[in-house]
């Protein structure tokens, strides 16, 4: 079983408008309602890859058990979410059809409470005996401690489980601290946590800084991978035109299938870009097209490099 942990879980909404006009009315073409938050979307597409995962992170109101309704509908996934007396937050992306570009609105979410926390991490403890991997993934909610994910790390090191962290800001700078297996920050995550924009440069202090091995995502020119084993970028065939949400989740997915099932790195990065790219093409965060990641698979460029580290 691989977990993924989503602290600020959200219901996603996304609105097709023919062209997205500031300061005008719209007419939505079309409105897609999937359960979301970074984790959630990566435990989807881990279960559409054929893995058993549970989700687990937090749930409150009448939008998280939406949430937890749609969860429901997806095979082989497990709800192990812990309820809170807060609101669970909705994130809208409206995009715009014409030019294919996506605006993106994120609510807060609820507050949790000391208590809450300590049921969480009761929670976690219980889970990580089962798990293969864990993914720590996304934002923190207020009331949850901004090193939360470095405690959640060191934990599941402790138990033998191999960690993913994927989130930015002070959860990430905090975060990496927890030695992380795999850190996989963006280029912009990536250079707020090293002040370097550089890849290169950026992934090598992001990995003296306690991750095993970096995955930088640099959008459509694909991955910059730094790991024990080696170095190697990893880009696809060429730029694709559409959704970019949820992207950087299935690249995530990619990665910790890869993991658990022991491909080496060429393979694991090969899959994590096919699968990115394929959910650029598909309406909504935590689905790929399955026909473009089956063409994308073999023609993903892998190349290797003197390692740098």
């Amino acid at each position: 079983m691989i977990l993924t942990v989503t602290l600020n879980t959200a219901l996603d909404i996304t609105h097709r408008v023919p062209s997205l006009r500031p300061h005008a009315s719209h007419r939505v073409s079309d409105v897609t309602e999937r359960p979301g938050g970074k984790g959630v979307n990566v435990a989807r597409v881990l279960a559409a890859l054929g893995h058993e995962v549970t989700v687990t992170g937090f749930a409150g109101g009448t939008t998280g058990q939406v949430l937890r309704d749609r969860l429901t509908e997806v095979p082989g996934l497990t709800d192990a979410l812990v309820p809170v007396s807060g609101t669970t937050r909705r994130t809208i992306a409206v995009v715009d059809e014409r030019s294919g570009g996506t605006t993106q609105l994120n609510e807060p979410g609820p507050t949790i409470t000391p208590a809450e926390w300590s049921a969480f991490q009761e929670a976690y403890d219980d889970l990580l005996p089962s798990a293969s991997a864990v993914a720590l993934c996304g934002s923190l909610p207020p009331g949850v401690p901004i090193g939360a994910y470095a405690g959640l790390a060191r934990t599941a090191r402790a138990a033998g489980v191999p960690v993913l962290l994927d989130t930015s800001g002070a959860a990430l700078r905090r975060g990496v601290a927890g030695r992380p297996d795999i850190l996989k920050p963006n280029a912009e995550e990536l250079a707020e946590l090293t002040g370097s924009h550089e890849p290169l440069r950026a992934t090598q202090d992001a990995r003296r800084r306690g991750a095993g091995t970096v995955v930088a995502s640099l959008g459509p020119q694909g991955v910059l991978a730094l790991t024990p084993e080696g170095h190697w970028r990893a880009a696809p065939p060429a730029p694709l035109h559409g959704n970019p949400t949820g992207a950087g989740d299935s690249l995530v997915a990619g990665l910790l299938s890869g993991l658990v099932e022991h491909l080496p790195w060429p393979d694991r990065l090969a899959r994590a870009v096919a699968l990115s790219a394929a959910t650029v093409l598909s309406p909504a965060a935590g689905e790929f097209d399955r026909a473009a990641y089956g063409d994308l698979l073999g023609r993903v460029a892998v190349t290797a490099e003197a390692n740098a580290a």
